[in-house]
């Protein structure tokens, strides 16, 4: 609630300091004393519009601040706590406007924008007859007086929880689809190179044995010939070959007894060479007997060489990286089949949550439709009692013209109301008299009250136009908002000044040639010789005296 105001240099207020209770507060005042300059000075803080011209003359700026406990309203700290703008104790809205025309706003000394100080004001503090503030003309504002009067918030925030989820969803999906006429040529390409690949069946070294063997069949006859005369000069040639050379030498030195060391070390070493020669030479017999001149063999060599490197082309690598590129290849393949089976999952999930969010919002339906019927009944008596019979009131529930999830549920809800007998039916917001938009309002407010999350209720001569009964009514529902939470009404009836918790007294003050506006907090006696005033003018008699205790102590008995 409101707990403290402070204006400084605004209008014709040089200052001004109140401290607010809970219940209901009345303020009235001579005519012209400015009974709602201090209201004014309230919505500069919530974020209304400004200009120069507010601004005390004489002053260089106006600055207005207003202390408010939020400890009863959790959706105003939470406000605050995800901007990090909470403090432990009263929030302080600020509002400086210089003579030039400039304008700061400040949340627990924090500069900000001006909407935020409107979003936070409408969280705290609803000002009836400033259509600015007033949350009322609001279709959010109708949607949510209904959820809380049928106690369904939970229930609507289950069903916006799962129209999010929905649209979420959708747009995951929509981001994998737009992708998919690429990814599908993207797919097709990579299924055909991997089945190349996969038709090649290269193994691991065959690429290496391939080459080598073509190159020997390629040089076979060269090859050849270049055994027989290694073989012939090793071991065939009748004029002298390896073989016998060797042999001859090992006779002659192994005939002489006792050789000295290094002798029988070249004993040894001819021994060894001559073992290697005859191994050489039939290893390059074996190769002979073996080796296999085909000339298809070497047509098929060519041909599997040419397949090899005329893919290896193709792709623009080395013969040699064409296996590392098909494990590449078949990893993105997987990928893409990856996200195909994500665009299946999502579209299973999306119609799950479609058909959650049809389940939850029917049922918050239902129990609208029956919430509208009650709630429209409720204010409609509410409305006979503040000089307005036969007006109607109609809660209407209009389905949403979209079959996508829509995070308010299935239908548009919006306060019609009727103020005078034979009229139409008409948004709220339509309704042509300031007066009778304020009866309305309050109307709607004394029967939401106690579900309401707004604590701070302002009327601005709610009573314009009323009189007698209906005077007294009003009071009495009004003071009835106070005893749940905080009201402030402007008035210039007795009848609703009577029901006030605390009285509060705008009057002029004229000092060295100029003029102020002052606010005083009424004492019980003040108060008495106030309302006598306000029933019997300015001369003050026992008559009036008596009937204004009277009518203080009836509101309060």
């Amino acid at each position: 609630m409101l707990v403290h105001l402070s204006v400084h240099n605004y209008a014709i207020v040089e200052h001004l300091d109140l401290e607010l209770d809970a219940g209901m507060s009345v303020i009235s005042g001579e005519t012209g004393a400015g009974k709602s300059i201090m209201l004014d000075a309230l919505g500069l803080t919530l974020g209304d519009r400004a200009d120069s011209g507010v601004v005390r003359p004489g002053a260089d700026k106006a600055d207005i601040l207003a202390s408010f406990d939020l400890s009863d309203i959790p959706e105003a700290r939470a406000w605050l706590a995800e901007r990090d703008l909470e403090t432990d104790g009263p929030c302080i809205l600020r509002r400086v406007i210089t003579s030039e025309g400039r304008s700061r706003g400040y949340i627990n000394g924090s500069p900000c924008p001006q909407g935020d100080l409107k979003a936070l004001g409408e969280l705290i503090i609803d000002i009836h007859s400033q259509h600015e503030h007033q949350s009322l003309l609001k279709s959010e504002t109708h949607r949510r007086l209904l959820d809380e009067f049928a106690g369904s918030q939970e229930l609507a925030r289950q069903v916006q929880l799962a129209a999010q989820r929905w649209k979420q969803t959708r747009h995951e999906l929509e981001r994998l689809s737009n992708q998919s006429d690429e990814q599908r040529a993207r797919h097709q390409l990579l299924s055909y190179q991997l089945e190349e690949l996969e038709n090649l069946a290269l193994g691991e070294d065959e690429l290496e044995q391939l080459e080598q063997e073509h190159k020997n069949l390629t040089n076979a006859e060269s090859l050849l010939s270049a055994c027989r005369l290694v073989i012939e000069l090793c071991s065939e040639s009748d004029s002298g070959n390896v073989l016998s050379a060797l042999t001859s030498g090992l006779n002659r030195l192994s005939a002489f007894q006792g050789q000295p060391g290094a002798l029988n070390e070249a004993i040894n070493l001819l021994a060894s060479a001559q073992i290697q020669v005859e191994e050489a030479v039939g290893e390059l017999n074996r190769f002979l007997d073996h080796f296999d001149a085909d000339p298809q063999r070497l047509q098929y060599l060519e041909e599997r060489l040419d397949t090899i490197y005329t893919l290896a082309r193709k792709h623009r690598i080395q013969a040699a990286d064409l296996g590392s590129l098909q494990q590449q290849l078949f990893e993105e393949l997987e990928n893409l089949n990856a996200d195909d089976q994500a665009l299946e999952r999502l579209a299973e999930e999306q119609h799950a949550y479609a058909r959650h969010y049809q389940d939850k919002a029917a049922e918050l339906s239902a129990i609208r439709n029956d919430a509208a019927q009650r709630l429209g009944s409720a204010v409609e008596s509410e409305m006979q009692s503040l000089g307005m019979p036969g007006g109607r009131f109609n809660v209407k529930l209009t389905p949403n013209s979209s079959d996508e999830p829509h995070p308010n549920g299935l239908e548009q809800i919006e306060f019609l109301v009727s103020a005078n007998p034979g009229q139409p039916l008409k948004a709220l917001g339509k309704v042509a008299s300031g007066g009778e938009l304020s009866r309305i309002s309050l109307a709607i407010q004394v029967i939401t009250a106690q579900t309401s999350r707004v604590p701070t209720l302002v009327f601005d001569e709610v009573d314009v136009g009323i009189g007698g009964p209906t005077a007294e009514v009003v009071g009495q529902l009004l003071r009835r908002l106070g005893e749940r939470g905080q009201v402030l009404t402007v008035t210039h009836l007795p009848q609703v000044a009577a029901q006030g918790h605390q009285h509060l007294f705008v009057h002029k003050v004229r000092e060295n040639n100029a003029t102020r506006t002052a606010v005083s907090k009424l004492s019980p006696a003040q108060r008495v010789e106030e309302i006598a005033r306000m029933l019997g003018g300015v001369d003050l008699t026992e008559e009036s005296l008596a009937h204004a205790r009277q009518m203080v102590s009836r509101a309060q008995g």
